[in-house]
């Protein structure tokens, strides 16, 4: 069975060190312990004090004053490694952690899980290849030196590095490495940490290469275990479950997340808020636990994403010069059915088509599938359709010789809708108020991704009132925008009152309308 060593980056909260220390050893494991030398020297000698009767702790006998984005973060991974693989000889894994880094599985789930696959779990992406990098410097961290730090130094920083530009003094990557990119939470077998620590022994100038390099912990490592690892025995993957923000920094979880966390496919989380003491408890007990079964639904990135970006859903900041300047047609309507429920909104659609002899089109900024002719490259992603939105439809309108058309479009896509109605064509909204119970509303969250087939009934009620929230709140910002042509017809409604807004809205027979609302199957689900 696998036994680990857990590689420790702290340098704060010794309260929630020691505890960590005693909660990971307790399950037969083993800690290397290295604490920032920028950080109180009481609080680490409290840790000493504390876990010195612990055999299976260990403390780097130097300790590395630690900067964000410096080498000094390697240097520190590098020492507390090799102080774990010399005093833990039966550790067959190495599990890299900080002081904000909690489990999110138990002892038993995750040394079955290591024992599962003969490999190492790091990210290994192609430096120049792959989009790792959101923003900032790219290239520019590894072909120049970086001696100053970029959040403490700013200007330093940039002044070295264009004058190295002025003077031309980029230099080579070392011969032989293919840079490699990732997160630097990376769990590896011994064997795999053996080759990296004598290949650090023997080849000094691959580490004098990266310690002046910018943010070395993010492409070391990551590029030593591809060199050496065969590519058969490395998964790409982080076992530990972080998030970003828009703004680089790691999301924060607290109280309310211990089901969302236990249910992801990872065995360690960070960070965990300082105040979140009923989650850090329920997660230290997890650890102990026997027995327990952890379904896995892993719907905690989109989810959480989809969380934070609740409330600030803004604009684009202005139209495009050629869309402001381009029309639909004079002459033209086109009315647009607004409805979340697509399946209701097709249907109607359809049948106003039927009925009215009129071309009907579903959702074609929303759904990559609904079909439309060949048009010259425009139809062919749902990007161009939105962005040409109005050269779209006009070209839709040319294409099939028409005057009138109806089409499908959802709720969010309210700035759609704001330029549509800008236009020199008669442009009419007609929302659909439908129903949502609870049935509606989980399936919603399992096709978009918000949920899994595995996810706690627990986790599932929470997040149950803000997906309703946020179809309320969509209507609310259609009808806020305070539309001249706009109109609701509702599911609760009978035919009949539905009939006569359709028949007044649209100038149609109110006999003609009848027939479309009263589509018996309108509202199923």
């Amino acid at each position: 069975m696998a036994k680990i060593a857990f590689i420790l980056l702290c340098h704060k909260d010794p309260a929630g060190i020691i505890a960590q220390a005693r909660r990971l050893t307790a399950s037969g494991d083993f800690i290397a312990i290295h604490f920032d030398r920028n950080a109180n020297s009481a609080d680490f000698d409290r840790i000493r004090t504390e876990l010195a009767s612990n055999p299976n702790v260990a403390f780097t006998k130097r300790r590395v004053k630690c900067g964000w984005g410096e080498y000094s973060l390697v240097d520190a991974t590098l020492l507390t490694t090799r102080t774990a693989f010399h005093a833990f000889p039966e550790a067959t894994h190495f599990y890299m952690l900080s002081g904000d880094c909690m489990p999110v599985k138990s002892a038993e789930y995750a040394k079955d899980f290591l024992d599962r696959d003969d490999v190492d779990y790091i990210e290994s992406f192609d430096f120049f290849k792959s989009d790792w990098i959101k923003t900032g410097i790219k290239e520019e961290r590894l072909i120049y030196r970086h001696y100053f730090n970029e959040r403490r130094h700013k200007p330093f920083f940039y002044a070295s590095l264009a004058l190295q530009q002025k003077l031309g003094l980029s230099r080579s990557i070392p011969g032989g490495l293919e840079i490699q990119i990732g997160s630097q939470w990376w769990c590896l077998r011994r064997s795999t940490v053996e080759s990296v620590l004598n290949y650090c022994n023997s080849h000094p100038e691959v580490l004098k290469f990266f310690a002046t390099t910018w943010i070395p912990d993010e492409t070391m490592f990551q590029t030593l275990v591809r060199h050496l690892v065969p590519d058969k025995e490395i998964k790409t993957r982080t076992l530990t479950f972080l998030m970003f923000s828009d703004y680089g920094l790691p999301l924060t979880f607290y109280n309310d997340h211990f089901e969302l966390l236990a249910s992801q496919d990872y065995l360690f989380a960070r960070k965990i808020s300082p105040q979140a003491l009923e989650l850090k408890k329920r997660l230290g007990d997890l650890w102990a636990e026997e027995g327990r079964q952890f379904p896995i639904s892993n719907e905690g990135r989109t989810l959480l994403t989809f969380m934070r970006q609740r409330g600030r859903i803004g604009r684009r900041f202005a139209p495009r010069f050629w869309e402001t300047e381009s029309s639909i047609g004079r002459e033209r309507q086109l009315t647009i059915i607004i409805c979340k429920k697509w399946h209701v909104a097709k249907r109607l659609v359809d049948r106003m088509a039927d009925v009215l002899d009129i071309r009907g089109v579903h959702y074609l900024f929303n759904e990559a599938s609904t079909p439309l002719p060949a048009l010259g490259g425009i139809e062919t992603t749902l990007a161009k359709r939105t962005r040409h939105r109005r050269a779209l439809m006009r070209m839709l309108f040319d294409y099939w010789g028409t005057d009138r058309m109806v089409v499908c479009m959802d709720p969010s896509n309210l700035e759609l809708m704001e330029d549509f109605v800008t236009d020199k064509a008669l442009v009419r909204l007609v929302e659909i108020d439908c129903e949502y119970d609870d049935d509606y509303l989980i399936g919603h969250a399992l096709r978009v991704g918000l949920a899994g087939e595995e996810t706690p009934p627990e986790t599932m009620q929470r997040i149950l009132p803000t997906i309703r929230y946020d179809i309320r709140f969509e209507s609310d910002r259609i009808r806020d925008a305070g539309f001249a042509r706009y109109r609701r017809i509702r599911q609760k409604h009978s035919p009949e009152q539905n009939a006569r807004v359709l028949s007044e809205f649209l100038g149609i027979p109110e006999g003609k309308a009848h027939e479309i609302t009263s589509t018996h199957y309108l509202f199923m689900d």
